[in-house]
């Protein structure tokens, strides 16, 4: 019996802040969440870098980019595609 089941990684979505690197991106995805003892809602950002081999995601463009092995000591996320340009 063949085996064929994907490895399932998490989608992220985010934005991209700086694409100053050769073939990186740096990417701000931001998260909502309820305070587990005061019930406020948080936010927090995190950022990555995210191994772009065409460098065809610009600064503003709405991304999308999933774990991967890992490029370099701090980049392990491979882009998808861009789900929306960012304002020209």
């Amino acid at each position: 019996m063949e085996k064929t089941q994907k490895n399932s990684t998490r989608i992220h979505l985010g934005t991209v802040i700086s694409d100053a690197m050769d073939k990186t991106v740096v990417v701000a995805e931001d998260r909502t969440y309820r305070h587990p003892a005061f019930g406020k809602v948080m936010r927090a950002t995190k950022r990555y870098k995210v191994h772009d081999e065409s460098e065809q995601a610009q600064v503003g463009d709405l991304v999308e980019f999933c774990e991967g092995r890992p490029v370099s000591k701090t980049k392990y996320m491979y882009l998808t595609r861009v789900v929306k340009p960012g304002s020209v």
